[in-house]
Order: C-alpha cells, then sequence, then structure tokens
C-alpha cells in the first residue's frame, strides 16, 4: 500500500489545464484578497476578548509574535505558490512533497481551518450588525440574534449573510473579487478612522500592568489570534486563478502581510490604550471604544466598516473552503460530483453551496469563543507541514522551476516550524482534543473511500495492469 505516493508538479498543472477554473486575478486582485481575508476578525472581533481573558495590553506582543511566525511561513508559501500555482494551497504542496496521505490529513485539517472560521466570522459579523442596528434605535430579538448557548434560539444575522455570500460566490469569481475590493476600501477607511479618533485619546495609564496574565499570556493570546493570519492560506488557494501567478501570488502574500500586521499592532496599541483591557470583553471591542470615547457617530462609521470587513473575510474564506474541495475531488479522494463547474459561472457550485449552507447551520447555533481556537490548531498544523514541504522539494526536485525562492531556507524554515509548534503548544486542552477527535474521523473517511478512489491509485493499479506507466 503506497500512501505516501507523491503527485508531480507536471501531472498537477496538466489537470489544472483539463479542468481549469477561470484566470481572472491579477497581483492587486490577490493583496486585496489578503488584505480582506486577514484584516477582519482579528481587529474587529478577537482584539477584545484576547486582551480581556489572555494577554491585556501584551495584545501588542501577541500580534508582533503571530506576524513574525506568519512571516517565515509566508516565505515559505511564496515559493510553493509560484512553484506550483494550482487550487488547494497546503493540501496541493504536500501531495506534491510528502505524499498522499500526509496530504490528506492537511486538506481534512483545511476543512477544518475554513468551515470553523468561517463561523466564528458570521458570529462577529453578526455582533456588529446587532449593535449597528441598535445604536439606530433598533432592537432585535434576543432569541434571533444569539445561539442556544447563549441563551437564544437562533443567530439568524449570521445565517443571512452566509446565504447570501453563498449566492455571490456561485456567480463567479470575477463578481466576488469585485464586491470584495469595495468592502476592503470601506474596512480600511474604517480603521484609519479609528485611529484617527481613539489615538489622540490613548492613555498610558491603561498599559499598566503590561503583562498582567504574564508572559505566558501573551503567548496563549497569541496562539488565539492567529487565527486572524489564515487568510495566508486563503490566498495561496487563488493560485490557479491567478493571471500570472509565478510574479503575482508571492507579491500579494508578502504584501498584504505587511501592511496587516502593521495595522494589526497599530489598533492593538490604541485599542488597549483608550479602554482598561478588563472592559473589552465582546464582539465588537473596536466599536465599543468609540462609543465609551463619546464617539457615537464614529462607533457607527467604524461599525459600519466592521460590518464590511467581515463581509470580506467571510467571503474569501468560504471562496477558499471551496477550492481545497475542489482540488481534492480532482484528485478523487472526495466525490468529483460535488465539485463539478458551472457551465455558465466557472464555480465549483454544488460544493459552495453545500459549504454555504453548512457554515450558515454551525454560525446560527454555535459560540464563536469555541471556534476560533479551534481555526488556530488547523492553521497552524497545514502551515507547518506546508514548510516542511518546501525543504522537501529543494532535496526532491532542485531542478523545478522557481520564479520565487525563500531565502535562507534552512533558517527561513527551521524558524517558521519551530514557531508554530511553540504557538500550537499553547493552544487549550480542549482544543487538542477536539482536533484529535476530527483527525481521526477523517482518518476514517480516507481509509473508507480516499485510497481506493485516488486518482493515483486507479494509475499504479493500470500501470501494474498493463506494464503501461501513467
Amino acid at each position: 500500500m503506497n500512501i505516501f505516493r507523491t503527485k508531480s508538479i507536471e501531472l498537477l498543472k496538466e489537470e489544472a489545464r483539463t479542468h481549469s477554473l477561470r484566470k481572472e486575478l491579477g497581483a492587486v486582485d490577490i493583496i486585496m484578497m489578503g488584505i480582506g481575508v486577514i484584516i477582519g476578525t482579528g481587529i474587529f472581533v478577537l482584539t477584545g476578548i484576547v486582551a480581556a481573558k489572555y494577554a491585556g495590553p501584551g495584545l501588542i506582543l501577541s500580534f508582533i509574535i503571530a506576524g513574525l511566525t506568519c512571516a517565515f511561513v509566508c516565505f515559505a508559501y511564496a515559493e510553493l505558490a509560484s512553484m506550483v500555482p494550482i487550487a488547494g494551497s497546503a493540501y496541493t504542496y504536500t501531495y506534491t512533497s510528502l505524499g498522499e496521505f500526509t496530504a490528506w490529513i492537511v486538506g481534512w485539517k483545511l476543512i477544518l481551518e475554513y468551515s470553523v472560521g468561517a463561523c466564528a466570522v458570521a458570529g462577529g459579523w453578526s455582533a456588529y450588525t446587532v449593535g449597528l442596528l441598535k445604536s439606530a434605535g433598533m432592537d432585535l430579538p434576543l432569541a434571533l440574534t444569539t445561539v442556544p448557548a447563549e441563551g437564544g434560539m437562533v443567530n439568524l444575522p449570521a445565517v443571512l449573510i452566509t446565504l447570501f455570500l453563498t449566492y455571490l460566490l456561485v456567480c463567479g469569481i470575477k463578481e466576488s473579487t469585485t464586491v470584495n475590493k469595495v468592502l476592503v476600501v470601506i474596512k480600511l477607511a474604517a480603521i484609519f478612522l479609528f485611529l484617527f479618533l481613539a489615538g489622540p485619546r490613548v492613555n498610558p495609564l491603561n498599559w499598566e500592568p503590561f503583562l498582567p496574565f504574564g508572559y505566558s499570556g501573551v503567548s496563549a493570546g497569541a496562539a488565539v489570534i492567529f487565527f486572524a493570519y489564515l487568510g495566508v492560506d486563503s490566498i495561496a488557494t487563488s493560485a490557479e486563478e491567478t493571471k500570472n501567478p509565478s510574479r503575482d501570488m508571492p507579491i500579494g502574500i508578502i504584501g498584504s502581510l505587511v501592511i496587516c500586521t502593521v495595522l494589526y499592532v497599530a489598533v492593538a496599541a490604541v485599542l488597549t490604550g483608550v479602554v482598561p483591557y478588563d472592559q473589552l470583553n465582546n464582539a465588537e471591542p473596536v466599536a465599543y471604544a468609540l462609543r465609551t470615547l463619546g464617539y457615537q457617530f464614529g462607533s457607527a462609521l467604524v461599525g459600519t466598516g466592521a460590518v464590511c470587513g467581515l463581509s470580506t473575510v467571510l467571503l474569501v474564506m468560504m471562496y477558499a473552503q471551496t477550492r481545497a474541495f475542489f482540488a481534492m475531488s480532482r484528485d478523487g479522494l472526495i466525490p468529483s460530483a460535488i465539485c463539478k463547474i458551472h457551465p455558465k459561472y466557472g464555480t465549483p457550485h454544488i460544493i459552495t453551496i453545500l459549504v454555504g449552507m453548512a457554515v450558515a447551520l454551525v454560525s446560527g447555533f454555535t459560540p464563536i469563543t469555541v471556534v476560533a481556537e479551534m481555526c488556530s490548531v488547523g492553521t497552524l498544523f497545514a502551515f507547518l507541514v506546508a514548510t516542511v514541504g518546501v525543504v522537501v522539494l529543494r532535496k526532491t526536485r532542485p531542478d523545478a522551476e522557481r520564479p520565487f525562492r525563500c531565502p535562507a531556507i534552512k533558517t527561513v524554515a527551521t524558524l517558521a516550524i519551530l514557531s508554530c509548534i511553540y504557538i500550537m503548544c499553547n493552544l487549550a486542552y480542549a482544543t487538542w482534543v477536539r482536533f484529535i477527535v476530527w483527525t481521526v474521523i477523517g482518518l476514517i473517511i480516507y481509509w473508507a473511500y480516499g485510497y481506493s478512489h485516488s486518482v493515483l491509485n486507479k494509475m499504479e493499479q493500470l500501470t501494474r495492469k498493463t506494464g503501461k506507466a501513467f
């Protein structure tokens, strides 16, 4: 049983030509997509929760640690994305370097990563929307805006936004990226408005004590907010739909990370400087801070920007989830019937609808704090394995074309791997239990379906029967 069989880059590219997605994206689209998915929940939702429960003002350091870890990973991803410009991101990269079995585990983690992440974002979107409507004098019933665990019946706003974005994704990638650009501009305007209004009101006394939970709290905070950097992998899933991936993907991945990390650190510093950290435990901390300062109108504007910003995050996460499924179905590891391309829209419409319905159901009934940590562990695992894959490909495919080469690969890869392991070790015990359970379920599915239906497995069987290599 050859469960570690690898897929050649040449075969991947040939399959992409045969079952191609439309190439609609350029470098600016990739950067905007990166900002769209990285800047969102991390600023508008998790900053408050992490400051209050984990890091206090040390949240600033948490973002720096998470950003540096992601920077190491980004160089590895940039090389892989330019070298293997195929949908699937970490799953596809692992298939070419570490083999099918490891790729399946990574792909299964990506399903966890994107689905759970999308649910968390939908919950944050709902919180900001309800807050905006409340400030406008419209109080929605608690039963329709809160999950059962928090005393309600269903988080209906989260369900509705998910279904709307599902429809948009079915209509096509060009339409989706156009909407994304508009929403990203609004989101950035909201962030700069917050910095402009709240920056002059920073009180350094609010930064004391700077590390109320100690350095362990900073590390735990970095583990939770790493969820925000999930966007790096999301960007990589778009490689197959990029016009010039060898140039545009490295620019998009590295450029968006730099911009987003600077904004994260700035917002964390101002937020904890204007409001005591122990008062930030809510799902709309940025708008809450402005209301506390008396900027009711500014709070409404930032809240509007947050709603737009979280919409882009949810849009890109769901997009990335469907592309990961698409890559796995093309390899035969999941049924290909659910990932057929729509003849008119050029999108995998069936799986997009299924993903949208699943996210809508989970976000409507599950608390946000549970799903955020689950997303972090999936992201870190995928980053870890993909980085190992870069090193392996340098050894097994030294002559392969690499339009972008990761500088000082041994040093960068080592730092990326150690950083990912360090942050993973700071995740909660319950998160690891869920992670292991999810892994066991994935292994059962692989042995029950994926292994026997694998395209590579069928090719090997034909080779043994006919004596001809396929």
